[in-house]
This record gives structure tokens, sequence and C-alpha cells, in this order.
């Protein structure tokens, strides 16, 4: 780990890269239905301009997101910032547009060759770049392992010198959907939903990953805005905004007991992100977190974290406490 003045490095497991901790989501900033849709142009650009000259030098993005919007506008940034080495991620989508995959899918009928050769070269105009770093699945079931089908299709973009990584993006509470691939000896990293209520991913995917030097890249460190402490029962948002599929009552309901109930176990004086944030990054497993920015100040405040200490052992013990374990719904998407 690099301990050097602002956000600090970590390296990205087997392809070596020196990453910041501390990456960028790209979904909040996308628009479009089915989305995040409530961010300004004007926030947008100063968001991202603000996390580069913060040290950032990570943005995970997907097509799905504004339907290549999202890819635009991280390649405008790349174009802003070319004198600076910044790292992208991005996603082949599955082709029903269904989240998550179920057990019953194939990867040929999710992520046909001539399908996912099309949404490369979408992502690669999108981006404006000859080659992308890290190439992602969407979706992903472990029952694919031993397909030769995708085998053959990352070979492929690697000899072409279309991508650099491949990664697998693992369902919402699925971490042991992931396992047996892993150890095909093709995987370079592993998204995975890993927050103060999501431990899971520790007990099996995190261990396996550092044996096999794969990197993480911790998403949704917030719970989709549970754990900034913001939500309430009465929160609302846009008319075709993503959270309100996600946030129905129930769901709603027990997530703000359940961020009250952290809220009061906490030091005086830090924040439920900074909370949210630090005990992510004290997993050393974790290549990077990837929140979701909208506001500068959301920047500021976020890559504020990456220079502080280790949280204290009796706190991480109290936050651990917390972990809430759940089954995919129809609504968890």
């Amino acid at each position: 780990m690099d301990t050097s003045p602002g956000v600090r490095q970590r390296r990205f497991g087997r392809l070596n890269w020196r990453i910041s901790e501390i990456g960028y989501g790209m979904w909040g900033i996308g628009g479009g239905e089915g989305g995040w849709i409530d961010v300004g142009e004007e926030d947008r650009i100063a968001s991202l301009d603000c996390a580069v000259e913060l040290g950032c030098n990570f943005f995970d993005t997907a097509w799905i997101y504004g339907r290549g919007a999202s890819e635009r506008f991280l390649g405008e940034l790349l174009r802003r910032h070319s004198g600076k080495k910044l790292y992208v991620a991005t996603k082949i989508p599955p082709r029903n547009r269904i989240w998550p995959s179920k057990r019953s899918d194939t990867f040929e009928s999710l992520f046909p060759a001539d399908y996912c050769d099309e949404y490369l070269h979408k992502s690669l105009e999108n981006l404006n770049v000859s080659r992308i770093d890290l190439m992602q699945f969407h979706v992903w079931e472990d029952g694919w392992a031993k397909s030769d089908s995708w085998k053959r299709l990352i070979e492929d973009w690697k000899r072409e010198g279309l991508i650099e990584g491949v990664g697998l993006s693992v369902n919402r509470w699925e971490p042991w959907n992931c396992l047996d691939t892993v150890r095909t000896g093709l995987i370079d990293s592993v998204q995975v939903i890993y927050n103060i209520f999501d431990q899971a991913p520790a007990d099996e995917l995190f261990p396996r990953c550092q044996e096999l030097d794969i990197a993480v890249i911790a998403r949704v460190p917030f719970d989709e805005g549970t754990l900034t402490g913001r939500l309430t029962l009465d929160s609302t948002w846009p008319k075709g905004d993503w959270r309100n599929s996600y946030f129905v009552p129930e769901n709603l309901r027990c997530s703000v007991a359940r961020a009250e109930s952290l809220r009061a176990c906490l030091p005086s004086g830090m924040s439920m992100p900074e909370a949210a944030l630090r005990f992510i990054l004290h997993h050393p497993a974790v290549a990077t977190t990837i929140p979701g920015m909208r506001k500068i100040g959301h920047v500021c405040s976020n890559f504020a974290v990456s220079q502080m200490s280790p949280l204290p052992v009796e706190l991480l013990s109290k936050l651990r406490a917390h972990r809430w374990d759940r089954e995919p719904t129809e609504w968890s998407q």
C-alpha cells in the first residue's frame, strides 16, 4: 500500500497496476431511465475533474449506465486529463437486460460472441480509446466456469490488443457465485458488493482472491445511500430514478432502522460515510472501492478518508456486529 500524501494507492492484483484505493463509480452520473437521474452537467464535470486532481486514477463505468452516456463522460474526462494515466473499467450488459442472472441462464444466451464483440466496440467508441484496461461481464453465474465460450472471447480480445484485463461483476448478495470461476486462471478482478452491512464476501471470496492474486473492487460502499445516513422514511426520488424500485417500503423501513442503529455506535465527530469507507479499506483484500459521487463536496469528503488511520479494533468489532445477510428478491436487482 502506498502511504504518500494524497489518495493512497494499492496494487491491483496480478495486473500489478497501482490504483487509487478510492475509485469512482460512474453509475450515478450516467443518468437516463433506470439509473440515478438527478445529476447536472456542471456538477458531473466538476466532480470528475476534482477526483482526478485529488489522485483518483480508477474509474468504473458500464454501457448500461445511461446507455453509453457514462462511458462517453469518461471518454471526455480522459481527453481533459490526457497527460495522466487513468484506468478504465467498463462492463458488457447481458443481452436480456435482466439483473441478476438466473441459475438457468447460459453464458451463450446472455453473452453470445457476436453480441459481446459488438458491445466491446461500442465501449471503445464511447470511451474513444483503442484498448480498455478492464472489461467486466455485468452478471455472472459460477456454473459458467467450465464453458469455453467466454474463454475464447477474452483470449481473442487480448490477442487483438483490445483489452488488458478481465473481471466479473458478481450478482448482488451472491459472493459465492464466482468461486470456481476465479480458479480458472483467467480472471483478473472481481467486483462485489461489500460494506458494513454486506460482509459475506470476506467469508470465502476475499481469501480466495488473496490466494490467487485477484483484485477486489468493492462496490456499493454506502448500500445505495443507506450508509450515508441521509435516508429517511420520507425519502423520495425523481420519476424514473432506479432508487424508487430498490427502496420499496419493505426495504426502506429496514434500511432506515439499521442505519439509525449503526449511527448510534459511532464516535462523536465520525460521519457515517467516513465509517463506511474506513471499514471497507480496512480489509487488505480490497484493491479499491468505488463510491458514486455526484457533487464536488462528496468527492472531497470521500477522498479525505484515504489519509485517515485504520479503524480502532474496538470500533471495527462494533461495526462488524451490524452485518446484514440478505437474499436476492424481486426488488434487489
